[in-house]
């Protein structure tokens, strides 16, 4: 029996996760924005169910939320960070509003739950984060730029994370969905900027017309998401990335084809610009002109 911290809980991906840890018998602290709404599907509450107020915005709610679970349970074994939303638009035509209010729940929201749970896995020696990032946090498209930019961030926090955690006995794994029929697409997760540039019509606006025909017509089915999400918790293995749905796969395998073509086309020129015998430190690989 597992002990699971999940944001965003009360709809989505996190209302399966939640649904399918309580099922097979795990205690979950759900956290929400407004936590009656996880306990609305839930009329008989649930023992192993602590529905708990938590925006991952307020880095007090967050502490508070672990203090209680905490305070009923005792521990914490898995952190489900699953709070976010979607932004569509060409990256010129969203506003710095819009941005930086997008970065707050899916970025620094993570980190903020982060601060707020990690120390009790750290003491425990033991425990699995997983971030729920997106196909898109992979290999992005037109109009969904700024919301996969957050996403690549969550990839490279979770990539220095597994690094950072492993050897204090701590799993790491990021999740990148494909489609899947939740509310995603529908206007409680999902904020579409104006298309106020008629030149990003040819570019952006066959990625926006093809969403707003998509919802509710995903490929995926999030129950069985939810089912494989809370497996790869208990695999003796797991992996740092986990896609889910063939559309998920065939965008990740595109991209890798993509970027291999391409380093292989150009690698005399990444090449060309070492100094002989020098030695590269892989455990660093930071770029000093960036």
């Amino acid at each position: 029996m597992s002990v699971w911290f999940v944001t965003g809980a009360s709809r989505g991906l996190g209302a399966e996760i939640t649904r399918e840890a309580l099922d097979r018998g795990h205690r979950v602290i759900a956290t929400a924005r407004d936590a009656s709404a996880v306990l609305r599907a839930y009329p008989q509450q649930p023992h192993g169910l602590l529905a708990v107020n938590a925006d991952v915005t307020e880095p007090e709610q967050l502490t508070a939320a672990v203090e209680a679970g905490l305070a009923k349970f005792g521990r914490i074994d898995v952190v489900a960070n699953n709070a976010g939303y979607g932004l569509i638009g060409a990256i010129e035509e969203i506003s710095d509003k819009a941005a930086r209010a997008l970065f707050d729940v899916n970025v620094l929201g993570v980190l903020n739950t982060l601060r707020a749970t990690l120390p009790t896995l750290r003491a425990q020696r033991s425990g699995h984060v997983l971030n729920m990032g997106s196909v898109g946090g992979f290999a992005t498209a037109p109009a969904a730029g700024l919301y996969g930019a957050s996403k690549f961030a969550l990839e490279g926090i979770s990539e220095a994370l597994h690094g950072e955690l492993a050897p204090l006995g701590v799993r790491v794994t990021i999740v990148e969905p494909g489609g899947f029929r939740t509310d995603f697409l529908s206007e409680s997760s999902m904020q579409v900027e104006p298309a106020s540039i008629p030149d990003y019509a040819a570019g952006a606006g066959p990625v926006r017309e093809a969403l707003a025909r998509n919802d509710g017509h995903q490929p995926g089915d999030p129950a069985k998401a939810a089912k494989a999400i809370v497996d790869i918790t208990e695999a003796a293995e797991p992996p740092l990335r986990l896609q889910l749905g063939a559309d998920a796969i065939e965008r990740v395998e595109a991209k890798l084809d993509l970027v291999r073509r391409e380093l292989d086309q150009w690698r005399h020129v990444a090449l060309s610009t070492g100094t002989r015998g020098a030695t590269p430190d892989r455990a660093v690989g930071t770029n000093a002109g960036a």
